[in-house]
């Protein structure tokens, strides 16, 4: 099976930016100890934007699954639900590798 890249967008409300940040940074240590997780890194935007993404990449589409159902996900979504702006932006992806083995994909 191929290694599943995953973008997650998270818009917070205006005010609610550091409940967010810190619901997510309590979650991904659970997360990190997934089965199947191989990366699952916080990114804030730069500028004006308030957005957080996850850049995630777990071994299988069976393992992003898994994640999808596991404790670690339902309480963060609990926990952030009332508090964004939109419903998150999540797209998935499978890698192309180019040129440098180490800098060509995730």
């Amino acid at each position: 099976m191929s290694p599943v890249i995953v973008v997650a967008t998270i818009s917070p409300k205006p005010g609610e930016e550091a409940a967010v940040k810190d619901a997510v940074l309590a979650a991904i240590p659970k997360v990190h100890a997934e089965p199947g997780c191989v990366k699952y890194s916080l990114n804030e935007a730069t500028g004006d934007s308030t957005d957080l993404v996850m850049i995630e990449k777990w071994e299988s589409m069976d393992a992003l699954a898994t994640h999808g159902g596991a404790p670690a996900l339902t309480e963060l979504g609990a926990a952030i639900g009332n508090l964004l702006a939109g419903p998150l932006d999540v797209k998935t992806f499978t890698a192309v590798p180019a040129g440098d083995a180490d800098r060509g994909a995730i």
